[in-house]
């Protein structure tokens, strides 16, 4: 695989995960969003979809990668583990008949609930430094490496 296209990929993701935070930063601050637009799960975000793929690969890369995906997957749990607080403040876990699912469910929320989402969110934009930090020294690694040493993706 050429180092432009991995470079690429992992620009997008890196994006992709920034513009989830965001989303859950929107949903805290008041502004309604949709339910599935902050997946919970971390293999359904873009992110995750990325990671979980295409990323794979760059395990057998030299240069310490290795070292770089377990810590980005760790973060990356994290990270979802912290915004199912969120979404539990925020959205009904019921099950949810058709009607509700086309018309949304979003629960009404609390001062005090909305002031414990905003504390959540403070160890999620934590969380997400560190992740992006993460991704940010994979990236450096990657421009590092030879050409050559990519051939074998």
């Amino acid at each position: 695989m050429d180092k432009s296209v991995i470079l690429e990929q992992l620009r997008a993701a890196k994006a992709a995960h920034i513009n989830w935070v965001q989303r859950a930063k929107m949903l805290i601050s008041g502004f309604k969003v949709e339910e599935d637009a902050i997946p919970v799960n971390s293999t359904q975000c873009q992110f995750g979809k990325w990671f979980y793929s295409d990323a794979q690969k760059l395990n057998t890369l030299p240069n310490n990668t290795l070292d770089c995906m377990s810590e980005i997957e760790k973060l990356h749990f994290e990270l979802h583990d912290i915004y199912l607080n969120i979404y539990k403040i925020y959205y009904d876990m019921e099950p949810q008949g058709f009607f509700s699912k086309l018309f949304g469910k979003k629960k009404k929320v609390s001062e005090d609930a909305s002031k414990l989402a905003k504390e959540y969110f403070s160890s999620m934009q934590e969380v997400s430094k560190k992740l992006v930090d993460q991704i940010n020294l994979m990236e450096r690694r990657i421009v590092a490496l030879p050409e050559k040493d990519l051939e074998v993706l």
